[in-house]
């Protein structure tokens, strides 16, 4: 059985990980997915967090250019793909990795991923068909700030998806 587990950081690790792997068996596998939006007008933002950095492998001269301390690069700056690459891995280990060394205390086989996406709800619906996952586990609450107002990721999920979902509380 393939079980997708898809979380914003909001589920209850210690909750959801011995119910999955219950569930998984001996013979299962499991995939744990966060999706984060990043708006590319945030890149300024993390530009101030992890400082700036030289673009990859890209021929580009900042002094070319006219990219100055006093003007920041514009959006689509050959160095965002490696800022934003940065940041999917800073959320991988702050929201997936958890989930998974509790999984591998269990036994059970299981890999995580974070994908950026401006969909939460699409993005873990394309997974799961990509995938053939046999189930969805997700929590009820998420941390998403519009929830309420526009229909959480989990209602999204639960009624367009193709296999079972496990909402856990």
């Amino acid at each position: 059985m393939h079980i997708l587990v898809a979380t914003d950081g909001a589920l209850d690790t210690e909750k959801a990980a011995p119910l999955v792997a219950r569930l998984a068996g001996e013979d299962g596998t499991v995939t744990v997915l966060s999706v984060v939006e990043i708006p590319r007008r945030m890149l300024t933002e993390l530009r101030a967090v992890y400082g700036e950095r030289p673009p990859p492998s890209v021929d580009a001269d900042g002094e070319y250019v006219g990219i100055s301390k006093d003007r920041p690069p514009p959006v689509g700056w050959p160095g965002d793909d490696a800022m934003v690459e940065r940041y999917l891995a800073d959320k991988r280990d702050e929201v997936i990795a958890p989930i998974l060394r509790v999984l591998a205390e269990a036994g059970v086989s299981a890999n995580g991923e974070v994908l950026e996406g401006e969909n939460a709800a699409a993005v873990i619906l394309a997974a799961v068909k990509d995938q053939a996952a046999d189930v969805i586990c997700l929590g009820s609450h998420g941390s998403g700030r519009f929830e309420g107002l526009l229909g959480s990721t989990g209602t999204k999920v639960t009624r367009h998806s193709p296999c079972p979902v496990l909402v856990i509380r």
